[in-house]
């Protein structure tokens, strides 16, 4: 796996937004795949208690239109590791 500083700069923002909403950045990620009306099962399964306790909440986080383009604004598509 490689890392770029846009990735950072992404984690960075997740972190900004999610202090804002008071919520985890993983209760983030979820929500903003629940903005995206392209995935339809964004929780593949959970391993512990602590899991479900971020995911359930992000069913009721609404973010805005800014929210989105803010989280969105820096990433850059990479292409598939081991493909060319």
């Amino acid at each position: 796996m490689y890392y770029q500083d846009v990735d950072f700069d992404i984690a960075d923002r997740v972190g900004t937004v999610a202090r804002r909403l008071g919520i985890a950045r993983a209760t983030l990620a979820l929500t903003w795949m629940l903005h995206k009306p392209g995935i339809n099962s964004p929780i593949v399964g959970t391993t512990k208690l602590q899991h479900l306790e971020q995911a359930v909440p992000a069913t009721d986080v609404k973010l805005t239109r800014n929210d989105i383009a803010y989280l969105e604004e820096p990433y850059r598509p990479k292409g598939v590791l081991g493909f060319s």
